[in-house]
């Protein structure tokens, strides 16, 4: 369906900052390949686009069939395509972080090879993407972002990043900032460690990462796709990582089914239990995550790379859909601490009192609605809290959770 026709889906607007799409699922889905055709479909509508790979165990440049670097470079019109190093991130932005770190390790006896491992910090791959992404908005280079993650488990460290950050800064230099620009200098001529300025640097990488942040969250500017395949394990994976972006305040707004197999094959072949399987999970896929839309990915019957197939990829998948449109704004869901309690608030569009039940099973929320069922998955914390009661009004369900006694 054309976005003209799709009163959810919105034009990016010209603003200060390109529009950003970051590609996530449970590894081994075709993050890669849609992130990649999805790009490609950008730069053939004529806009500047970049897309970058952060996932460590890159497979970027093999989908594009191009040797790619740490640094962006054009692959076609408009295209441009980058594969993250930390190292070399690390090289580029974080001098005095590594010389500090390195001389602190090797100063208590640590050594060298063993250093040089311990001085990437936590979340530092992820950080890398943020620090060229801020470079990026800066610059205002390029209209459009795709974001080829990492798998969902990684992706969803960026949400901790300055978190982690700031729980470096506040124990591994437990002083004010201003006493570190004073004592810093004394300190790095007698002991030749570069005290204030890695604190510095450190401080500058922490802004950076709160304002990319902000940024990611901005669902003016920034949204995630999730992609998965017609599979039970996918799907639940991609349900706990839907809580969790929506939780964190990260907008999502459509949903990628790669690799369906096409319900004209034979149902007598090989495959037919296959195909059976894929078409129920396909309705379990639109249950679960409505109202996002879901645009599907048909099987490609072989390997996938270069850029005539990533091209056949993007056209199937988007059809009229302009792919930097915003598909999906509105948060189908809500969880907010009310004193002692929690409260989930689910919209449930065109549905009636009376016409749904509600019951919890271990760490998610069943909602059967007629001969339909939405599963939401909980926060692990909400093991400790039992699903007390639930209203509705205006088509939201409000469900109330109370600590365990």
């Amino acid at each position: 369906m054309p976005p003209s026709t799709d009163h959810k889906a919105t034009d990016h607007k010209a603003s200060d900052s390109p529009r950003i799409i970051l590609f996530t699922g449970k590894g081994g889905v075709g993050k890669t390949t849609v992130a990649a055709a999805t790009a490609l479909r950008c730069a053939e509508m004529g806009k500047k686009t970049l897309v970058i790979s952060t996932d460590p165990a890159h497979s970027l440049g093999d989908a594009l069939d191009k040797e790619l670097s740490p640094e962006p470079q054009e692959i076609a019109p408009n295209l441009f395509a980058q594969e993250l190093d930390v190292y070399y991130s690390m090289k580029k932005y974080w001098g005095n972080i590594r010389t500090l770190l390195l001389q602190v390790f090797q100063w208590q006896g640590v050594s060298n090879m063993v250093a040089e491992e311990l001085a990437a910090l936590p979340g530092m791959e992820e950080a890398s993407a943020f620090l060229w992404l801020d470079n990026y908005v800066e610059a205002k280079e390029y209209d459009c972002i795709i974001i080829d993650s990492a798998p969902t488990g990684e992706t969803l460290t960026l949400l901790t990043l300055p978190q982690t950050v700031q729980w470096w800064m506040t124990r591994a230099f437990p002083f004010q900032k201003a006493a570190v620009q004073t004592v810093g200098a004394a300190v790095r001529t007698f002991t030749g460690i570069p005290l204030d300025k890695g604190f510095m640097e450190l401080d500058n990488l922490f802004e950076k990462l709160q304002r990319m942040q902000r940024l990611m969250t901005n669902p003016d500017v920034a949204s995630i796709r999730l992609v998965m395949n017609p599979e039970r394990m996918v799907i639940q994976e991609a349900r706990r990582a839907y809580t969790y972006l929506q939780m964190y305040g990260f907008s999502v707004d459509g949903v990628v089914v790669n690799r369906v197999m096409p319900e004209t094959a034979t149902r007598n072949s090989f495959f037919a239990d296959y195909i059976a399987s894929q078409q129920k999970y396909l309705g379990e896929i639109e249950e679960s995550f409505a109202p996002l839309p879901m645009l599907k990915v048909p099987h490609a019957g072989k390997e996938v790379f270069g850029l005539d197939l990533l091209r056949d990829i993007g056209k199937n998948l988007y059809a009229e859909r302009i792919p930097s449109d915003f598909y999906y704004k509105e948060k189908p869901f809500e969880l907010a601490q009310e004193g002692k309690n929690y409260v989930l608030k689910c919209k449930l569009p065109f549905t009636n009192e009376g016409e749904f039940e509600v019951k919890r099973l271990s760490d998610e929320v069943v909602i059967q609605i007629k001969n339909r069922r939405k599963n939401l998955f909980l926060p692990r914390f909400l093991a400790y809290y039992t699903l007390e009661k639930h209203t509705f009004t205006d088509n939201w369900l409000t469900m109330t959770f109370t600590p365990n006694t």
